[in-house]
């Protein structure tokens, strides 16, 4: 069974949990109309092309339109907010990813609280993300980089999808274990920023392995390491960071669907209980 097949079952069985809806009366009851897919950033780049494919396949098993609807900014808080200002009905769902929860963290005065204002439906991917630069970049390993880096101390732009997204804190994490110093360029979403990455203007970003993986492959962008402990299947001539920066390891946590919080303590309880056991990695 594919990836987007195996996520569309665990959807389709637990998305109306997430308001009490009886599992007896889902194939009756849900979705009566067409389900909005909230995606916190902007369209074309790795948690968007997840979204519209899992949307895809969503909305031909359950006979309604998977709307996806990219409301990008505020570190994913946008998207939070659209999904709250619904109805607790289970057909305004959140596409969500790590940055959400990190967003808490950048936005204390944000208009939305992750943790209390939403409830999880299920956990669907865990991504990889991939350091690479623009092939015109001096460097071609992690350790030429590092070197480059600190004898250059603030003149990498490395982009990002935005304050507080999995791209940013990725590159964070790199500098503070490296003691290198980038410029900060965030964009609204990773689509963006892969552009700007392919024309020179920035030239470093930790993207999501779904998103730029032709692009490596193609010589496009140059891949310097990927950010989880071992290499990757898809990549395995590209080293693990850790592998030259000890302790460093992250991943995108991807893709989580998240509703509106609900009313009653027993309807959050069994959103929880229909989570699945272990997220699909990319």
């Amino acid at each position: 069974m594919s990836v987007i097949s195996r996520i569309v079952l665990r959807l389709a069985t637990t998305a109306a949990v997430a308001c009490a809806i009886p599992q007896s009366s889902l194939a009756l009851d849900y979705p009566t109309k067409p389900v909005r897919l909230i995606v916190g950033v902007a369209a074309g780049g790795a948690n968007d092309t997840v979204a519209r494919l899992l949307a895809l396949t969503l909305s031909e098993r359950l006979g309604q339109p998977i709307v996806v609807e990219n409301r990008p900014g505020a570190g994913g808080n946008i998207s939070v907010e659209a999904v709250i200002n619904a109805p607790p009905d289970g057909h305004t769902l959140l596409f969500a990813s790590l940055a959400n929860v990190l967003a808490a963290a950048f936005y204390d005065k944000a208009n939305v609280n992750f943790a209390r204002d939403i409830a999880p439906v299920t956990s669907l991917v865990r991504g990889t993300l991939i350091m690479e630069v623009n092939p015109s970049f001096p460097a071609t390993t992690i350790p030429e980089f590092i070197a480059y880096a600190k004898a250059n101390p603030g003149k990498i732009n490395m982009a990002s999808a935005g304050i507080g997204n999995t791209t940013h804190v990725a590159g964070e994490l790199f500098m503070m274990l490296t003691g290198t110093k980038f410029t900060h360029v965030p964009y609204r979403g990773g689509a963006p920023a892969v552009t700007d990455l392919l024309g020179g203007q920035v030239q470093l970003y930790f993207d999501g392995i779904s998103a730029s993986l032709d692009h490596v492959r193609s010589g496009r962008l140059r891949a310097l390491g990927v950010t989880i402990a071992q290499r990757a299947r898809v990549l395995p001539d590209v080293p693990a960071i850790a592998e030259f920066v000890p302790g460093y390891e992250t991943s995108g946590g991807m893709a989580s669907v998240f509703a509106k919080m609900c009313p009653t303590k027993s309807s959050t309880g069994s959103t929880r209980r229909s989570m699945p056991a272990s997220p699909i990695r990319s």
